[in-house]
């Protein structure tokens, strides 16, 4: 094989460059650049639920609905610039049109595209949740027994867990990226503050912190300010384990610095708790998951939500005495955050549905 392929190179050919023929298909307009992103989501995806959303977007799903949401943009903008532009011209006016009636429903159908995007974004990238605490108070066991094997050592002996350890599992479909880190206290080991170090570089990559406390402790370690090491506003939930050895019950509970799971590492019992606190955690809304959602990546969350703040400062503009400029700008700033999002924007198009639609300077 490798003899062949030399001669094919000899005799003229090259090898692709990765991703060439995707890109190819872009260019040729085969396929858009939502498409062209499905493709690599496809390869990527780690879950059969993730795999089955990035072929909606891959048949233009996702497509479909950023498409009809710019044409009726284009539209409305059409009619809004002849006004500005042709005063003097018989075209509707923007009373008629209930154009404040018509930013409503666009802005109802974005918010509507952008929570199927979050919920399609959570499927394709999944969670990554950072497993800390003072040492043994079951972290690694907490990540066998979600992961279903022994992924991390389990001793005794604090302190066990000198390095970062992540695993990938499926809650509904969800890829759940979990990473027990080094137990946080005070040491003189230099391979266990490496540790350490490593586990505070997790806790600010992660979406989500499980902060655990050992509760068959009469008084938990809580020397080290894991409070101080986490980030503000990043969801956290305080997990106490080992509830078999003190014959507690599994539950959930609200605390004053928000929510507390009570369960057994060792023995499971809670664990289903908490998966479902998880994704509850994360905004996965199992009603919305159905076959129809497509992939979405961050870039098009970002568009989707520049849209959304861009046809917001529209309707604002109508409420302040018609301001026909400002409001034909965020019509077209929409227009231009949406089309980005499938890589099809020509200051043109606008231009020939003006002509098409309208009589002007006959």
């Amino acid at each position: 094989m490798n003899l062949l392929l030399a001669s094919c190179l000899t005799a003229g050919a090259r090898l692709a460059q990765p991703g060439e023929f995707t890109l190819r298909a872009y260019l040729n307009h085969k396929i858009d650049l939502i498409q062209a992103e499905s493709v690599a989501a496809i390869i990527e995806a780690s879950t059969n639920q993730a795999a089955q959303c990035a072929i909606h977007s891959l048949q233009g799903h996702f497509s479909t609905k950023i498409h009809e949401l710019v044409n009726t943009l284009i539209k409305l903008r059409m009619l809004v610039e002849a006004t500005l532009d042709f005063p003097e011209d018989e075209i509707d006016n923007l009373h008629t049109i209930k154009i404040n009636e018509k930013l409503a429903q666009i802005c109802n159908r974005l918010e509507q595209i952008i929570l199927s995007a979050r919920q399609g974004n959570l499927l394709q990238e999944g969670i990554r949740i950072a497993l800390v605490g003072a040492p043994n108070v079951g972290k690694s066991s907490l990540l066998n027994q979600l992961a279903h094997e022994e992924a991390a050592i389990v001793t005794e002996i604090p302190g066990t867990t000198r390095d970062t350890i992540q695993r990938t599992i499926s809650i509904d479909g969800i890829p759940i990226h979990i990473m027990d880190t080094a137990g946080l206290r005070e040491t003189n080991d230099i391979v266990e503050q490496k540790g350490i170090e490593r586990t505070h570089a997790a806790i600010h990559s992660a979406d989500m912190i499980l902060s655990l406390v050992d509760i068959s402790q009469q008084q938990p370690n809580t020397t080290y300010p894991i409070q101080q090491v986490v980030p503000t506003g990043k969801p956290q939930v305080t997990v106490y384990n080992k509830i078999d050895l003190v014959h507690d019950q599994p539950g959930i509970k609200e605390q004053e610095n928000g929510i507390a799971i009570y369960l057994s590492a060792k023995t499971g019992v809670g664990i289903d708790l908490l998966k479902r606190k998880i994704l509850d955690l994360a905004g996965w809304q199992l009603n919305l998951a159905g076959e129809g959602l497509f992939m979405a990546r961050q870039r098009h969350l970002e568009a989707l939500g520049q849209a959304h703040a861009h046809i917001v400062c529209a309707q604002s503009a109508m409420q302040h005495q018609y301001q026909l400029e400002i409001l034909a700008e965020e019509l077209r700033l929409t227009q231009d955050a949406l089309s980005s999002i499938t890589g099809e924007f020509t200051a043109d198009d606008l231009l020939g549905e003006i002509f098409s639609h309208f009589c002007i300077g006959k």
